[in-house]
This record gives structure tokens, sequence and C-alpha cells, in this order.
């Protein structure tokens, strides 16, 4: 493309990794002109490229395996999962499956997806299919007709600096969860800039403050994938104390507590003889420290840490009905940027039921908004559009008086620390609100975007970051108990009475509302002619 360039599509899909591309894919069998853009180059970007996982699925004619997956997460969601959301997501992964089988993808069992060999397969597909890729393009604003109804984005290529407009009839968001830069692998560019694009825009988020979730780490490493853990894994602290009472993240909480009382934790991987081979085969990621290092990680004792994994393995999100719709007309968000809460309820999203998600979503949201690009027709492409960036782009004042760099160590200090986001408080929560709101005032007041496309795409990044963060916040604050990934050391307990998710939104003024039940919004997919 040449600098400044407009082009006009039916869906535009932001964000390329495993939830994007199916959405794209989606849309474009449903009869749209597709595009879909990403900050990284899509094949390698996303955490799906970093990881190798496998997601859930229902059989057809298996009823003992049908009922065993859609309660499988059930006895640890504390009572805000939909069984019948389950059955109807992991009967359509099911669907997706078969056909990447169908296509000719080969991954040794069904719903496994391996590192980038996947995505780079979802890309050879998108270029087969006819989709517009736009590598190394972040989207940094949304725009709008006076109605409100989004018509398209505007960004840069991170490399050129060149910018880029998009008109669309309907924009799908998968740019994923908020990892808030913390080091967790794969993470680098989950950032939480959907949360920004689609709050620009009047969206809203549910279940944000079930975000405390940290991953094990090997000392010096940055691989959160917990696969090893959860199977074979043991942990203790120095002391030699045993600190999980089920393998793998029910030790968490019981870690943090250790390293916040300044003791060393220690993981052990346990497997029998001879399956060393068949065990390393299944999480290569996993192994490639240790074998970079020297280290033997089987059956023997070794150094973890805590790295925080945000919002991407969280269960809260973008509020989105079945079909992905946000509430705001042509506008859609699908896999770890949308809400979970019904698949996995307070608790972690992470591998199979995120997944599952990843792929149903982007079917439901790629043909709902190629049908919402059918009923706009070609008029699409003409109709006037205000941009919506706010923070990072068009700042109140004169001079650009605060950095990126600066607001996001603000955010960082907020939110990475055990102390802070493992056990909460009213104290503790108020203090992070009142530091936060505070650099959010100074972005919006004094964080200019730069010039170069990566100055640019930081400034948006690090505003991305802050406001996630006073989305969890004020909804931690609202919920005054401990439920699932939300830990109250001043409320240790569960409230009954609290069964049901927080709806948080707005931008400089954040507003919560409690939901009776976790439901989705009205679809507004149009009327199909």
């Amino acid at each position: 493309m040449s600098a400044d360039a407009t082009l006009a599509t039916g869906v535009l899909v932001i964000g390329g990794s495993l939830s994007g591309a199916w959405a794209a894919l989606s849309a474009r069998a449903s009869g749209a002109e597709v595009a879909i853009v990403d900050k990284g180059w899509i094949g390698t970007a996303g955490i799906v490229a970093a990881a190798t996982g496998g997601g859930y699925f229902l059989l057809p004619d298996d009823p003992e395996q049908r009922a065993r997956t859609i309660r499988i997460r059930h006895d640890q969601a504390d009572g805000l999962d939909d069984l019948g959301f389950c059955e109807k997501v992991y009967e359509q992964s099911y669907r997706c499956y078969r056909r990447l089988d169908e296509w000719g993808f080969r991954a040794g069992r069904m719903g496994s997806f391996r590192g980038p060999d996947s995505m780079v397969f979802l890309r050879r597909r998108l270029q087969k299919a006819g989709v517009r890729i736009l590598d190394h393009s972040p989207a940094l604003e949304l725009l709008a007709d006076a109605a409100g109804t989004i018509v398209g984005a505007a960004g840069v290529h991170r490399k050129t600096g060149e910018a880029w407009t998009i008109r669309a009839a309907s924009v799908i968001l998968a740019t994923g969860g908020n990892a808030f830069r913390s080091g967790a692998m794969g993470t680098g560019g989950s950032t939480g800039d959907g949360y920004l694009l689609a709050a620009e825009a009047g969206a809203g988020a549910v279940g944000m403050e079930f975000s405390g979730h940290y991953g094990f780490v090997a000392a010096g490493s940055s691989c959160t994938k917990g696969g090893m853990y959860h199977l074979y894994g043991q942990i203790f602290d120095e002391d030699g104390r045993k600190l999980d009472p089920e393998p793998g993240w029910a030790a968490v909480p019981a870690a943090g507590r250790a390293m916040m009382a300044g003791k060393r934790v220690y993981a052990q991987i346990d497997v029998p003889p001879g399956s060393e081979p068949a065990v390393r085969g299944m999480m290569p990621n996993f192994f490639a420290y240790f074998e970079r290092n020297g280290v033997e990680p089987l059956n023997n004792r070794w150094p973890v840490g805590l790295v925080l994994e945000g919002t991407v393995r969280a269960a809260g999100g973008l509020a989105v009905a079945d079909d992905g719709a946000t509430g705001v007309a042509g506008l859609y968000a699908v896999g770890d940027l949308a809400d979970k809460t019904r698949l996995t309820g307070a608790q972690m999203s992470g591998a199979g039921a995120a997944i599952a998600w990843c792929v149903a979503s982007g079917e439901w949201a790629g043909a709902s908004a190629a049908g919402f690009a059918r009923v706009m027709g070609p008029a699409h492409a003409t109709r006037p559009g205000a941009p919506l960036g706010g923070a990072g782009m068009r700042p109140y004042g004169a001079a650009a008086t605060t950095t990126a760099t600066t607001l996001e160590r603000t955010v960082q200090a907020e939110i990475l620390p055990l102390e802070k986001t493992l056990y909460r408080s009213a104290d503790g929560i108020a203090a992070s609100l009142t530091t936060l709101d505070a650099a959010w005032g100074d972005a919006r007041q004094a964080l200019a975007p730069g010039g170069t496309g990566r100055e640019r795409l930081r400034a948006r990044e690090a505003a991305a970051l802050a406001l996630t963060a006073r989305w969890i916040y004020r909804a931690a604050d609202q919920r005054t108990e401990s439920r699932g990934l939300h830990r109250r050391s001043d409320h240790p307990h569960t409230d009954p009475a609290q069964r049901r998710n927080i709806h948080v939104s707005g931008l400089d003024r954040i507003e919560t509302r409690p939901a009776t039940r976790p439901r989705p919004l009205p679809s507004i997919q149009p009327e199909l002619k």
C-alpha cells in the first residue's frame, strides 16, 4: 500500500491469531469481501503461534464423552457458567475441527493446535480464500458514522509508518486479551487494544475482575504453559511442604503466598519410567528452556516463579451476543477478547475451552458480520465516518508532557505484583485506582502519538494497558467477595448473593452495573434478505 491508502471491504477483521483468522474465513465463506490486519505477521503473531494445545469438542455419537466434556470446568466455575452454552460451543468446535481435517490439516488428534504450524496453515487458507492480508499493520482506531455505527478503522504500517484507512460494513475485533507486558510467552502483543477500541465505540465488558491468574514459569523462563504442571506436577515450598491440593493451577494461590512471604517455590514433574519421550513430545515449547540450559525437568525439582497472564487466560471480556455482536452496530468481538464466563465461570479459561471458543466465536461472528455487510450493501464504502481514537492519539493539551513508557510502567506497577493482584483489598484497590485514574488523565491530556509507526502504536498500547487496568479494578471494587480468579483478602469467602456478572464500560468515567446472571447482549444482526 502507498501512504495514506484507503481501501474498502465488506468485513474487516482486526487481529490475526486463531479467532481472527477463523472469523475471516467464516466471513469469506459467507460471501463477504474480507480484509484482515495485525500488528505482526499473520502466521506467527498471537498466542496460539507460541503454544501447543488442544480444544474441547463434543462427539456426536458418544453420550459419555459429551456429558464429561460439557461439565469439564463446571465444578470450578463458581456458579457462573452455562452448561447449555458449553454444549453449543463445543458442538460448533467439533464442526470446525472436522473442516480443518477436510482442508488437509493434520495435527495428530482432533482439536490439536501445535505452535506456528496451525497458524501458517490458516494463513495459507486465508490466501487461498482471497482474504486481503495486511501484516505489521495495527489498527489504531475505529471509524463511526453519525449514528454510531462502525464503518471501518484506521491504522499504520508499523515498519514504514504509512497510514491506512479501511472502510468496512462491519468490523470484528480479535485482538486478544491483555497480559500487561508481563513477559509471559507469546503475549508481547497482547496489550488490550481491542478493549480500548471497543470502549471508544461505546461497548462494555463483563467479568473483568476475574483476572488474577498467574502462570508458573521455570526461574528464568517465560513459558507459562501449564499443561505439564496440571498433568504431572507438584509444587513445594523451600521447606519441602507440598502446596497444591490438586496438580497445576490450583497451587497458584498457595505458591503466591509463599513467595510473598519470601520463600522460594519449586516444581517437580513426575512421569512414569519409559514415558519421557512421549511426554516431551506433548508440549515442546515447555521443554525448550530446559534443553537450552542443560536442565533435566522430569522427575527432578527446580525453582519456579509466577507471571501474570491477565485477561489472556481469564474468563471475562467484551460483552457479546452468541454471534459476537457487542451492542454497537457493525462491531463484533471474538476469542480471548470476548467474554468466556459462560464457558468457565470465574476461573481460568485457557487451553481446551479457549481454543474451542476461538474457533466457535470466529465462526459465528464471521457469518453474522458478513450478513450485516450484505444488508449494508456496496454503499458502505462511501459512508462518512469520524475517527474515535482518543488517548494516545489526540491529547487535549498542546504539549506532550507524558510518555508511553511512563504510562506503561505506572500501569505495570499497579497490576503485575502479586501483592496487588493475587489478593486484593478495598484499600489496595482504592490506592491503585487513584494512581491509575491520574495516569489516565495525564494520558488524555498530554500523551501524543509520536511520528513513527512504532511510536504511534506504542502510545495506543499504553492507553489500552491503562484502560484495561482501570476496568479490572472498578469491577474488583464492586465484587465484595472472593470468587474464582478474584480474591479479596478483606472478603475471603464467596457470597451466594453475588452470583452474577459485573458489567463495566466507559473511558474517563468508568461505570459498573451488576447483572443477575451472565447473559449475552441482544444480537443486532440485521434480517437478511
